[in-house]
């Protein structure tokens, strides 16, 4: 029987004294490709979209309807971290970076966040659940929120770079997405970073298919 997340530590944070529980996730720590996108969202406990789960365990046609879902009953705010500031500070703190400024777009008092680690600059109480996009319904709103944006992005980056399969793989390192790279060569949306990309831009290195 498969576990679906609740609002358990919602309410507990409630008990506590706090009013506005934002759960926050981020994709794309993975990608070779791409930003890292955030969605912090703090759900209205009178109007829970019905079936939120792990973004990761739904499909595409039932995540979009979530998502839509999502936009119209909860608070939502949704931030990102460049490939520059990828490359230039590491996708762990990139990814931090970007969860931080989804949650600086809310009023929140509390944050529920996905993973064994806070970000550093997040200056609110808080609290690390790890898997916790199939635990919180508030993370795993942002879960969808976050996945559905960034998606949405790849699709768009791959109209402007064919080639690289964007609107399919969405910036992971498919092995057509690998192929792709020595064929096309390295576009400014890769993440120079990330070793397969790396050792094709400094090494001449073909990265293994």
């Amino acid at each position: 029987m498969q576990i679906l997340p609740d609002m358990t530590y919602e309410t507990a944070a409630r008990a506590g004294g706090f009013a506005h529980i934002a759960g926050v996730d981020e994709v794309g720590r993975g990608p070779l490709a791409g930003p890292v996108t955030a969605a912090a969202v703090i759900l209205d406990p009178a109007a829970i979209p019905v079936g939120l789960n792990d973004s990761k365990k739904l499909s595409e046609k039932r995540r979009l309807v979530l998502f839509e879902q999502i936009m119209a009953v909860a608070q939502v705010s949704i931030a990102h971290a460049s490939v520059a500031e990828i490359d230039e500070l590491n996708i762990l703190q990139a990814s931090h970076l970007a969860m931080c400024r989804a949650v600086a777009g809310l009023r929140a008092d509390y944050v529920l966040v996905d993973g064994n680690l806070l970000p550093k600059a997040l200056n609110l109480p808080a609290q690390a659940i790890i898997g916790g996009d199939a635990k919180s319904l508030s993370i795993a709103a942002a879960s969808i929120v976050a996945k559905t944006v960034r998606d949405r992005i790849m699709v768009d980056l791959a109209q402007q770079f064919p080639g690289y399969g964007w609107e399919r793989n969405a910036g992971y390192p498919s092995a057509a997405h690998r192929a792709a790279l020595l064929t096309h060569g390295v576009t400014p949306h890769h993440r120079r970073s990330f070793k397969p990309v790396h050792n094709i831009l400094y090494q001449g290195i073909k990265p293994t298919l």
